[in-house]
This record gives C-alpha cells, structure tokens and sequence, in this order.
C-alpha cells in the first residue's frame, strides 16, 4: 500500500476486503448456477391480430364432414367418442375410444389452423396427452402433429414425405425451452400456421416451434383422442392467399 495513505483509509481498506470478498464469491457462484431459459417473444394469435378471412369448422351434432381414422392406421377404432356439446358450442373427446385422429374432410395447402382446446381435470389423473394435425393424409399414415401435455410440451413431431420418395420421422421436443402449454383444467390457445415446407406453432403468447422440411403441400387439419377427456373450441382455418 502507498505511504501517503493514512491510518484511517487502511484501517477502512482492511474492514472491507471481507465484504468484497463475498460479493466476489456470490457473484461467482450465481453465475455457476443453470439459467432459466428465455421466454420467447410474446404476440398475439393471428385470429386476434386479424379476425376477417377465417372459416368456422366447428362441426355439426352429426359431425357432418369429420371422419375418425385409428392410431397407427392399421389399428382398429374403439367406441365412438367425440361429439358436440351444442349449448356450449364444444367438440368434446370423452377419452374411452381409443386412440384416433378426428379428420375434417377437406385438403388445405398454406393455412393457420386456430383452436383452444381444454382437459377435464380429474383428481389423480396425470400424464394428458392430446395434439392436433395440419396436412395429414386422409388415411393418417403421414402426420404433422402439435403435442400438448398437462403444463407441458408445445411441440411438433411426425412423419413427413422426403424427396427422396421415404418417410421421415421427426421430432423437435428438444427445441422447446419455452413451456407455455396451461394445466389441465385450463384453457389454452394454439395456432398451427403451415406455409410452405414451413410448419410454426404457436402457443398462448408466443412461438414455441417450427419445422422447416415439411414434405405434404396438402392435407387434412383434425384434432387427437389418446386416453384423456378434453374439450374444444373455436376451430377455424384461415388460408394463404
């Protein structure tokens, strides 16, 4: 230390080297310790941003233009269990029958498919699991799926066409850092937004996932059964022009 320094500032220097010591030490250990992933960009949902252009398809008591197909296809369908809740205006999958696809009837290239979708909460129950598919082919064989969970996922897997003429299985769970899908119990709201070989989900707020080598121009949207009652509504698709 200098010799023009006085007593009183040595002393002072000395009282403060353990303080700054610590601070050192915290600093250091903070940093050391794992982050919490970003949360992505907020936005709101295309529907919100513009509601003009969309068709509602929402189907009728008789589900008029949906069909079920059974998971893997060469399955067998179980019980019927999708219907329409009329004064509520929901489609509703009781969870009983199986594990199915509920396809809309009608090929769609470029389009956002917007839908809130719900699981019935019940005490003791865990592990729900559903989703919901842009550009399948009418028998399910190729799928393009947005997976939901219970307070968890928001991601898309499936399997898609290559040009090489094969089917290619993917899965981008691993891409996910933002979990933004609700509780069981809670609504949620989902955009799937196909343009291109471009698929992009959106969840709650903000983007969660895309995959860029969509192989399907064209194909069937439709919503998932797999074990686990859930409700949905306001399903509408908007297309590119």
């Amino acid at each position: 230390m200098p010799d023009n320094v006085s007593s009183v500032s040595r002393r002072r220097l000395a009282l403060l080297r353990p303080t700054l010591g610590a601070a050192l030490l915290v600093s250091a250990l903070v940093g050391a310790l794992p982050q919490s992933p970003a949360r992505a960009a907020e936005s709101p949902s295309a529907l919100e941003s513009d509601p003009t252009g969309w068709r509602d398809i929402m189907p009728s008591p008789d589900l008029h233009g949906w069909y079920r197909v059974p998971v893997p296809p060469s399955g067998k369908l179980g019980r019927a269990q999708w219907h329409v809740d009329t004064e509520k205006h929901r489609l509703v999958c009781d969870g009983d029958g199986g594990h199915d696809m509920l396809l809309y009837d009608h090929a769609y290239g470029d389009i956002i498919f917007h839908f809130e979708c719900r699981y019935t909460k019940i005490a003791g129950k865990t592990g729900y699991n559903s989703g919901a598919y842009v550009r399948n082919s009418p028998d399910g064989a190729i799928w393009h799926q947005a997976q939901f969970g219970d307070a968890k996922d928001g991601y898309l897997f499936g399997v898609t066409p290559t040009p090489a003429g094969k089917n290619h299985f993917f899965n981008l769970a691993k891409q996910v850092t933002d979990m933004r899908v609700k509780p069981a119990g809670e609504w949620n709201v989902l955009e799937v937004t196909a343009r291109g070989p471009t698929l992009t989900l959106w969840v709650n707020g903000a983007v969660t996932c895309q995959f860029t080598e969509c192989g399907q121009a064209q194909g069937r949207v439709g919503l998932e059964g797999e074990g686990y009652r859930i409700e949905f509504r306001n399903l509408k698709v908007k297309e590119w022009r």
